[in-house]
């Protein structure tokens, strides 16, 4: 299918890891910090991994990230939106990565693959198709809404393409431990550490970053069983809205420029003053 400029509108150029770059809509689907804190998670979880895969990649954000920090590792890319497959195209050719990543256009849920990898990542949409309204705009939809599945679905995904020794890392609703936790015990994997994701520090967690690995001994094990390291949370924002040493901590392990006297946003300046 052919995406054209007209479908895709105007861009914004930004930064993405060091001088990488990276197009993204204006009005449309744009990377975030699960993005940022899912790369990061699963750089640290396999730092020698040598085969990825990135499941749902949408335009290219945490395959950009992870293949920025693994320079010797070779990447699979899987993205069945259109707009977004397209976008993810085009910035692993500015970035000069069509020799060391994949790109496929299809379904997670369904694509054959004869690899197996060290490390897979994952940052699925966490809203509910019964319980939310579709976007005018098909790309936004595809990013919030379930429209493929859910994090059961990159889990049991992951599990099928996951290398003895590997690790799978993805982010899901920090409301719904129980879907992450029952998704692993259908796949056949272990939870082997966790870590919430805090918007701002007077919020509750947003989402939580979870990290799976093949069961050891292939028996089934109930949840709770095994341990799970509980990382510490990111808390992105204080209260007043600056970026905390969270955040900071998260640009600097992809060497992106860091503000440290950076203010309170005026948004949240009149919200303090409300």
């Amino acid at each position: 299918m052919t995406v054209t400029d007209e479908e895709i509108g105007e861009l914004s150029d930004d930064a993405i890891a060091g001088a990488w770059r990276l197009w993204q809509r204006v009005r449309g689907h744009r990377y975030s910090l699960d993005d940022v804190a899912t790369a990061r998670e699963a750089v640290e979880a396999r730092p020698d991994a040598q085969r990825v895969i990135d499941l749902g990649c949408g335009i290219g954000s945490v395959t950009l990230m992870v293949a920025y920090k693994l320079r010797d590792a070779r990447v699979i890319a899987i993205e069945a939106q259109a707009i977004s497959h397209e976008l993810a195209r085009r910035n692993l050719a500015r970035n000069a990565l069509t020799e060391r990543v994949r790109l496929i256009h299809g379904d997670l849920r369904t694509v054959a693959l004869e690899e197996r990898a060290d490390l897979i990542t994952g940052t699925p949409p966490y809203f509910d198709p019964k319980k939310s309204s579709p976007s005018t705009d098909s790309q936004r939809t595809y990013a919030r809404i379930e429209m493929r599945g859910g994090i059961e679905d990159y889990v049991a995904a992951g599990a099928r393409l996951l290398a003895p020794g590997g690790r799978l890392v993805v982010c899901g609703d920090a409301r719904r431990p129980d879907r992450a936790m029952a998704g692993a015990a259908a796949a056949g994997l272990d939870v082997i550490a966790k870590r919430d994701v805090v918007p701002r520090a007077d919020k509750d967690a947003l989402f939580t970053i979870w990290t799976f690995a093949l069961r050891s001994d292939g028996e089934p094990r109930g949840e709770g069983t095994g341990t799970i390291a509980e990382h510490p949370p990111i808390v992105a924002r204080t209260a007043d809205g600056a970026r905390t040493e969270d955040a900071h901590a998260l640009r600097r392990f992809f060497d992106q420029p860091v503000n440290e006297d950076e203010a309170p946003s005026p948004r949240a300046r009149a919200r303090r003053a409300r």
